[in-house]
């Protein structure tokens, strides 16, 4: 847990970006009410947190998930942003499964490649044998003629 409350404050940067995203071009904002803003982000964090903890709790859960943030928001009186917060949930979860396919197909790829280079090389290694083999047949054919002479 943090030690001192301005730990629990979001980074400055992320509030601005946030704040620049929300305003029309050519709004300023004081380092006053950034600030304020700031607080008052963290507060909401924290408080939604722990409305979804309780309904963690509740189901004898030590993990929130997404359900336990969208009963909090709903406890909280927010249920106008369930709407948004549900398609940003859902985009997520399209991004995540969209990138373990990435993740499985390149690992597929790699496995073929890898199973097509050893395939390769068990191939060369057999042609080697086989070449071998025969050198040592015509040495042998050599000796076996001059032992008959």
């Amino acid at each position: 847990m943090a030690e001192r409350p301005e730990d629990l404050n979001l980074p400055n940067a992320v509030i601005t970006r946030i704040i620049k995203e929300a305003l029309p071009d050519g709004v300023n904002v004081s380092k006053e009410a950034r600030r304020a803003i700031s607080q008052a982000a963290s507060v909401f964090v924290l408080y939604a947190t722990s409305c979804a903890n309780s309904f963690a709790m509740k189901a004898k859960r030590k993990t929130l998930n997404a359900g336990d943030v969208m009963s909090a928001m709903e406890e909280m009186e927010f249920e106008r942003f369930l709407p948004p917060l549900r398609d940003a949930l859902e985009a997520y979860k399209k991004g995540q499964k969209g990138k373990k396919e990435a993740s499985e197909q390149k690992k597929k790829d790699k496995e073929k490649k890898n199973g097509t280079e050893e395939h390769d090389k068990s191939r060369e290694e057999e042609e080697e044998e086989e070449e071998h083999m025969e050198e040592e047949d015509g040495e042998n054919e050599g000796e076996e003629e001059d032992v008959e002479n």
